[in-house]
């Protein structure tokens, strides 16, 4: 299926330097900022109080939040799941008050004559446990980067498979440096959605490496210039079908979603917008660089010999 074809190939190859120059950049701003202000951890990864609250009205999230910041909690999250009635809250660690003392503390403040509510269910994420939780985000990072590079490297060339590693951490990288300029909450819901871009935007890099592999067996005499170029322009149909759907998921999640997936979807809108680009710009840009050619994917015939078999 296709919205229209291009009939003349753009030469995305031809400003490739250009292009390369500006991710750099975007990069190595994104890792001064995660070095200079770091993440914002969420509870998961920081210790703290995990309460479940079942309110007998509607639940006010903003007033519940204005409370909870006289108590001295900054930035406390509180948010719905299930029903309007039910309400979570994930409150950071505060010095000299143990766990159990600040949840009886934040159950009178909240449930009120007013305001009645029950308390379901308290729970404390110690600072061990959240080192544990972050250790193995990272390690389910890293599992997934040599995964996919043990795939590309079988299914197409090692080249193509250090271009699209180049090109997937350059998105996670950007992510990270998103959440650590505005400094928004990292979470395990958010590390979820990184997760899912990098085997996002690897979808995408198979598809262009695959019209490239493609190319070099119709196009016996074009260069690597143009066998890139006409399959990244003959691919920008789909590609524009594609990402413009789950775009528009992603978005429903994040403007409808409330506060428990907006996180989460702001980090897939991030990854899908720099998804794209780094497929066309960075992907293919690099595997150019590396120098791919039509013998590193096609393997050459060799020329039958006419005296095999004769006997003299």
């Amino acid at each position: 299926m296709e919205f229209f074809r291009i009939k003349k190939d753009i030469p995305f190859m031809r400003h490739a330097l250009v292009f390369n120059v500006i991710s750099a950049l975007t990069f190595v701003v994104a890792v001064f900022f995660l070095f200079h202000r770091g993440l914002n951890y969420s509870v998961e990864f920081t210790g703290g109080t995990v309460m479940e609250l079942r309110y007998q009205q509607p639940a006010n999230l903003e007033q519940i939040r204005h409370t909870l910041e006289g108590l001295g909690y900054e930035q406390p999250e509180a948010t719905s799941f299930g029903t309007a009635h039910d309400v979570m809250l994930k409150l950071p660690v505060v010095k000299s008050v143990t766990p159990k003392d600040a949840s009886l503390r934040v159950a009178d403040a909240l449930c009120t004559a007013d305001h009645a509510c029950t308390v379901q269910k308290v729970e404390f994420v110690g600072p061990q446990v959240g080192d544990e939780l972050g250790q193995n985000g990272l390690n389910a990072l890293v599992m997934v980067v040599i995964g996919v590079m043990i795939y590309l490297a079988v299914r197409f060339e090692w080249k193509f498979a250090v271009a699209a590693i180049v090109a997937n951490l350059h998105d996670v990288v950007i992510i990270l440096g998103f959440f650590a300029f505005f400094e928004w909450e990292f979470s395990l819901t958010v590390l979820a959605g990184v997760l899912a871009v990098l085997g996002y935007s690897v979808n995408e890099s198979v598809v262009i490496f695959d019209r490239i592999r493609e190319n070099f067996r119709k196009q016996r005499g074009a260069g690597v210039h143009e066998v890139i170029d006409n399959a990244i322009t003959s691919t920008i149909s789909r590609t524009i079908i594609t990402h413009g759907c789950t775009q528009m998921m992603v978005l429903s999640m994040l403007f409808l979603g409330g506060p428990t997936l907006h996180y989460f979807a702001m980090a897939l809108t991030i990854g899908i917008c720099f998804g794209i680009y780094s497929s066309v710009f960075v992907a293919a840009a690099v595997a150019m660089w590396l120098g791919v050619k039509r013998e590193d994917l096609i393997k050459p015939v060799k020329p039958k010999d006419e005296t095999a078999g004769a006997v003299v």
